[in-house]
């Protein structure tokens, strides 16, 4: 080979190493363009809540703080629409049909009704519950571990800890014999977890009472019948139930009423207890969900997460006026005394 033909060949490789590096060039500046056009996508976030507005903004305000500790700012790359039913289920499904017209990116929502309104609504659009009772009793998922489909996030096993409501109530007041069942017939979850307290009631030789509260109209009914009655309360909590928490509180305490409910809110309005999961966990976990998500994962085959703290709160100014001693046993096991 002659050295002009060397040096042609050699002139051939380079300029072929050349195009191989423009070509990489190119299919580098184009990853880094998508993944920049990915960091600055606004995604939209839709809040299904079955409470009001001033009940929901402290755990809101929650899951906005653990969203901001994650990388996204609200007005940024993040956008939160917020849907209110304000203890209306009969709102949920419209509710629910205008988040999922906006194409929100994921739906989060508070409560069993409006996480069965918004798996309702889609199939498509990834669902985080956050405070949604049993999903397998309710038929919202059929297993904890791969609940497969749009939809996951936590729950908690609502009928063993109403009845845990029970035993602790029994506890307080060893002589008990009554106890009124404040529940909404229209949630799910509800019927079996009354069905559990009233199990739990047999063995400790307790009657049970009802009083139903299904829309927002029953709720002074409501009220009457538990100051009539006098008997002692446990309160299933829902998100229409939850909304007049501090109604509740006030009459129990007008009539001297005994009363354990889920949210520790109620006890620092004057109830005497309140025992479940804590709630501040669940929504800075729901953040969590909603990263995972963005960041490409499938939410059916995201696990639904049990609650792993479970707080009781005891007024114990309450007990006093209701001349009640708080044993001990109790005492040493409350994450809140209030005086």
């Amino acid at each position: 080979m002659s050295f002009r033909d060397e040096l042609a060949g050699r002139k051939k490789m380079l300029m072929c190493e050349i195009a191989f590096i423009g070509v990489a060039l190119v299919i580098l500046l184009a990853t880094l363009a998508s993944e920049a056009q990915q960091s600055a996508k606004t995604h939209r976030i839709g809040l299904l809540i079955g409470s009001s507005e001033r009940f929901a903004a402290p755990y809101i305000e929650i899951f906005r703080q653990a969203l901001r500790a994650l990388g996204y700012v609200e007005g940024g790359n993040i956008a939160l629409e917020y849907r209110y039913a304000d203890g209306n289920y009969d709102r949920l499904p419209v509710l629910a049909a205008d988040l999922v017209g906006l194409k929100v990116d994921i739906v989060v929502t508070e409560g069993t009704p409006p996480t069965r309104a918004a798996t309702q609504a889609t199939t498509t659009i990834p669902i985080v519950m956050t405070v949604t009772g049993d999903p397998v009793a309710v038929g919202l998922v059929t297993n904890l571990a791969r609940p497969g489909g749009n939809l996951t996030g936590a729950s908690f096993f609502f009928p063993e800890m109403a009845a845990k409501r029970l035993q602790l109530l029994k506890e307080l007041i060893p002589a008990l014999r009554r106890v009124t069942v404040v529940w909404n017939p229209g949630n799910a979850v509800h019927g079996p977890t009354v069905k559990a307290v009233e199990a739990a009631a047999k063995s400790f030789g307790i009657d049970v009472q009802h009083v139903k509260i299904q829309i927002p109209a029953d709720v002074d009914d409501a009220l009457l019948a538990i100051g009539r009655r006098r008997d002692s309360v446990l309160v299933l909590e829902d998100a229409m139930i939850n909304v007049c928490s501090t109604q509740i509180a006030d009459v129990a305490m007008k009539h001297r009423v005994p009363t354990i409910f889920g949210l520790t809110t109620f006890a620092e309005a004057g109830g005497l207890m309140a025992y479940g999961p804590n709630r501040p966990e669940l929504w800075r976990r729901a953040a969590t969900f909603v990263d995972k998500i963005l960041r490409g994962a499938k939410p059916g085959a995201l696990p639904v997460e049990q609650p792993v703290r479970f707080d009781l709160a005891i007024n114990i100014k309450t007990a006093q006026e209701l001349r009640l001693t708080i044993p001990s046993s109790l005492l040493v096991r409350a994450d809140q005394l209030i005086q």
